[in-house]
C-alpha cells in the first residue's frame, strides 16, 4: 500500500471517529425517533376538575391527529399519552415518574392543576424535559423563568388584579372579600386580590379558605356576609364555583361574585336554573361557542363534537390553541428536532392567532405567552362578554 492510500485509509477512519464520537456525545434525543415523537400530558380525567382536563386532552389529540393524518411534522408522527391525576398531587408525580422513565417522552403538554404542576417541574426540569403552556395561570407556570418551562395564559394574580381594579374603579365596590381553594392555585388568586386593593389604598376585607373537595360553603357564605363585603373573588374552579354560586343565591344575597379562568366554563354557565345569571369571569381570550359564525371555529367545533360526542368547552379550545402552538414550533425546529431546536422554535413565535381570536407571542426573555385578561358575565346560560378589550391594572 503506497504513502498516498494508508494516508487516505487514515483521514477517512478518523473522520469516521470524530462523527461517531459527536453522535455519541449528542447522544439520542428522549421521545424522539426517526418516525416518533412522544408527547404526554398529565391531567384530571375522572377528578373534581375533570370537565377541564377531559375537554383539553379531547382537543389536543384532535389536533395531533390531524396533524399525524396530514403526514405528521417533518416526517415523524406524534404519539400521544395522556395520564390522569384526579387532580392529585400524588397521582401526578407518579404519572410524570412514567412519562419520564418510563415512556420517555420529549415533552409534556398542557399538564393540569396548579399544585400538581408545582410538584412535577423539578421532576421534568431535572431529566431536561420541557413542560409546555400548563392548563393553569399560576405564575408559577412561568416564574422563576427556566428556558423549559412555557405559559400560555395571562397569570390568576394579572387576570383577579384586572378584575378588581374594573369593579373598584367602574363598579364603586369599596369591600372586597376573596373566597379561595387552600392551595398553590388558589393563593394566586388571593394574592391577586390583595396586590390590586393594596395598591388602590385598600385592604381586602375578609377571606375564607377551603379545600377543593369542599361541598358546604354555608359558614364560609355568612361569614363574608356579616363582614359587608360587595365584592367576592374567587380563587375555585368548577365544582366549588357553582356550589358557592348557589349558596349565595339561596341567602337572597346580592353580592358580585368575581372568578377566574378556571371557573370560566360552560359548566358553570349551565348550571341546572340558571343559578349562575349574573356571575363574572376574567379569562386570557374569549370563548367561542359552537354556533359562532366563523367557518374556522364552526369546523373545529363540529368535528370535536363528532369525535367525541359534546360540545368543546373553553379550556378544551385553549388546549386546541395550545396543540397549535406546539406543532408550530416543532414544524419550525426542523427535521434535526432536539431540546435546544424547539425551545428556540418556540421564542421565535411572535403574534401566532389562534382560531378563537387570541394571540400569543414568546421570545427568548419571555414565556408567558400573554398578559390580557377579559371579562365576561353569564346571562341565560352562556357566557357574554362585559366588553371586547382586555383589561389592564
Amino acid at each position: 500500500m503506497t504513502t498516498v492510500h494508508v494516508l487516505r485509509r487514515f483521514l477517512a477512519v478518523a473522520a469516521f471517529a470524530a462523527t461517531t464520537s459527536a453522535a455519541m456525545a449528542a447522544g439520542p434525543v428522549q421521545g424522539v425517533t426517526d418516525t416518533e415523537i412522544l408527547v404526554g400530558t398529565i391531567t384530571d380525567l375522572s377528578g373534581v376538575t375533570a370537565v377541564q382536563g377531559v375537554n383539553s386532552a379531547d382537543a389536543i389529540r384532535l389536533a395531533f391527529d390531524d396533524a399525524n393524518a396530514k403526514g405528521g411534522i417533518n416526517g415523524r408522527k406524534i404519539r400521544y399519552i395522556v395520564e390522569d391525576s384526579q387532580y392529585q398531587v400524588p397521582r401526578a408525580v407518579q404519572a410524570m415518574n412514567k412519562l419520564l422513565n418510563n415512556d420517555r417522552v420529549f415533552f409534556t403538554i398542557e399538564d393540569g392543576g396548579t399544585p400538581m404542576n408545582n410538584a412535577t417541574y423539578p421532576m421534568a426540569l431535572e431529566k431536561g424535559v420541557p413542560k409546555l403552556l400548563p392548563l393553569s395561570a399560576a405564575r408559577s407556570m412561568f416564574e422563576p423563568f427556566n428556558r423549559l418551562k412555557f405559559s400560555q395564559f395571562s397569570s390568576y394574580v394579572d387576570q383577579m388584579r384586572a378584575g378588581v381594579k374594573y369593579f373598584v374603579a367602574q363598579r364603586g365596590k369599596k369591600a372586597v372579600c376573596v373566597m379561595y381553594q387552600d392551595t398553590d392555585f388558589g393563593k394566586d388568586v388571593l394574592a391577586g386580590a390583595v396586590l390590586q386593593t393594596e395598591a388602590m389604598g385598600m385592604k381586602v376585607v375578609a377571606t375564607t379558605a377551603h379545600k377543593p373537595t369542599d361541598t358546604d360553603f354555608t359558614a364560609a357564605v355568612a361569614k363574608l356576609r356579616e363582614a359587608n363585603c360587595d365584592m367576592i373573588a374567587l380563587g375555585t374552579i368548577v365544582r366549588d364555583t357553582t356550589l358557592i354560586i348557589s349558596t349565595v343565591r339561596k341567602l337572597g344575597w346580592d353580592v358580585d361574585l368575581v372568578g377566574q379562568v378556571a371557573a370560566y366554563d360552560t359548566a358553570v354557565a349551565e348550571a341546572p336554573g340558571n343559578v349562575a345569571e349574573g356571575y363574572y369571569a376574567m379569562s386570557p381570550s374569549l370563548y367561542a361557542y359552537p354556533d359562532d359564525p366563523r367557518p374556522a371555529v364552526k369546523a373545529f367545533s363540529e368535528k370535536y363534537k363528532a369525535t367525541y360526542g359534546f360540545n368543546v368547552n373553553y379550556l378544551g379550545e385553549a388546549g386546541y390553541t395550545a396543540a397549535q402552538i406546539v406543532l408550530e414550533a416543532l414544524q419550525r425546529a426542523g427535521r434535526d428536532l432536539t431540546v435546544d431546536s424547539l425551545i428556540n422554535a418556540l421564542e421565535s413565535i411572535k403574534d401566532f392567532h389562534d382560531l378563537f381570536g387570541g394571540t400569543y407571542t414568546f421570545s427568548a426573555t419571555q414565556h408567558q405567552g400573554t398578559t390580557k385578561a377579559f371579562l365576561s358575565v353569564v346571562h341565560n346560560g352562556r357566557w357574554v362578554p362585559v366588553q371586547d378589550t382586555a383589561l389592564a391594572y
